[in-house]
C-alpha cells in the first residue's frame, strides 16, 4: 500500500500543474478546472494498479480527464444564454497587452471546433506527441496530424481576420 501511495503522490507532484492547465482550457473556469483535476486523480487512484508503463502514466490521466470533462456535460444542463465565452481571460499575467492577445488567442482557440481543438490543446498546452494524441483521442495518427494541420490553418486565418485593417481606414 505504500508503494502504491508514493506511486500515486508522484504522479500527482508530476502532472498537476499540467492537466490543470488542460482542465482550464476545456472548461474557462479554475473552480471547475480543479474539481476536473481533482476527479481525475481520484479515479486514478482507484485504477492505478491498471497502469502498467510509466512512460503512459501523462497520456492515461489525460484521458481520464478528458473523459470526467465529458461527464460534467451528462450530469448538468448549463444554460448558455447568459455566459459570455469571449470574457475568458488569464490572471496570472500583469501586462495588458499580454492579457488581451493572450484573451484572443484564448477566444480564437475556444472557436474551433472540437475536432481541431482538442488535438491542438494537447499538442500545445500539453505537449503531446502526435502518437500520444492518437492514443488519448482514440484515433488514426494520420488523422490527428491532418487535424492539426486543420487547426493551426484556422487558428492562423481567424488571428489573421482579427487584425485585418478596416477599408478606407487612413494610415
Amino acid at each position: 500500500m505504500a508503494s502504491k501511495q508514493h506511486h500515486y503522490e508522484s504522479l500527482v507532484r508530476m502532472y498537476h500543474k499540467e492537466l490543470y492547465k488542460f482542465a482550464y482550457w476545456l472548461s474557462g473556469d479554475p473552480t471547475i478546472a480543479e474539481d476536473l483535476v481533482q476527479e481525475t486523480f481520484l479515479r486514478a487512484w482507484r485504477a492505478l494498479d491498471s497502469l502498467q508503463d510509466e512512460n503512459a502514466a501523462k497520456p492515461w490521466l489525460l484521458t481520464i480527464l478528458r473523459r470526467e470533462n465529458a461527464r460534467r456535460f451528462e450530469r448538468k444542463q448549463f444554460d448558455y444564454a447568459e455566459v459570455e465565452q469571449d470574457t475568458l481571460v488569464d490572471d496570472t499575467s500583469s501586462a495588458l497587452d499580454d492579457t488581451m492577445e493572450q484573451t484572443v488567442v484564448q477566444r480564437q482557440i475556444a472557436n474551433l471546433a472540437p475536432e481541431y481543438r482538442e488535438p491542438l490543446l494537447l499538442q500545445v498546452v500539453m505537449g503531446c506527441s502526435g502518437d500520444e494524441i492518437a492514443d488519448i483521442l482514440e484515433l488514426n495518427k494520420n488523422t490527428v496530424m491532418t487535424r492539426l494541420y486543420r487547426a493551426r490553418n484556422q487558428l492562423k486565418d481567424a488571428l489573421t481576420t482579427e487584425y485585418k485593417p478596416i477599408k478606407g481606414a487612413s494610415n
